[in-house]
């Protein structure tokens, strides 16, 4: 695969900055995808408030039905869209290793990953102002958890669909604990790594 187009994945808990990290590698050229979008676009679709209670179930349903590799089947035809478009794919939540593996199998080395890291107090306390940070946000790129939503969904995503797996097998690794100006640069650091190999 040519490395401009390569799919980069980012993984990491919720609140941990992989939102961040997706904007700069925007910024450098790369298209954006969400993976999760399919959840919210459903819950939409079915009149729902979009809320940890609402999406859940989505998300499992969609598992039962696509197995568990379904947030990369079902976004693999979007993935190929803009692949045509001969620019890279950054692909912000990947969440489980049976996602993984579906995605090292379709693209091999044409696909990487990076982890996000920030330990759990600092992540649900970002996740608590959102709110007040981020008030036009129309596709809910950021939204806003309580500290009970947010250690209940990594409970769930470590427990049901082994996410540690992904961040376990990270190609790269960014800790974010301190500024954003540092996420940035580490991220950007990161961009140049990958279109130098």
């Amino acid at each position: 695969m040519k490395n401009e187009q390569k799919i980069v994945a980012l993984v990491g808990m919720c609140g941990s900055g992989k939102s961040e990290v997706a904007d700069v590698f925007t910024k450098a050229g790369y298209q954006y995808l969400r993976l999760g979008q399919i959840t919210l676009d459903e819950v939409k679709h079915r009149g729902l408030e979009p809320k940890e209670e609402n999406e859940r179930p989505i998300r499992e349903e969609f598992r039962k039905n696509y197995g568990p590799a379904a947030f990369a089947i079902l976004n693999f035809p979007k993935i190929e869209k803009m692949l045509a478009n001969s620019r890279p794919v950054i692909c912000d939540g990947l969440y489980s290793w049976s996602e993984y593996k579906e995605f090292k199998k379709k693209y091999g080395d044409g696909f990487l990953v990076v982890s996000v890291f920030a330990p759990p107090k600092l992540r649900y306390a970002r996740l608590e102002d959102r709110s007040s940070r981020y008030k036009d946000d129309p596709k809910m790129k950021y939204r806003s958890f309580s500290r009970t939503e947010a250690e209940s969904r990594d409970y769930a995503e470590i427990e049901k669909i082994e996410k540690g797996g992904p961040i376990a097998m990270a190609d790269y690794m960014l800790v974010n604990i301190r500024s954003i100006e540092e996420l940035r640069e580490g991220t950007n650091k990161i961009i140049q790594q990958i279109q130098n190999d």
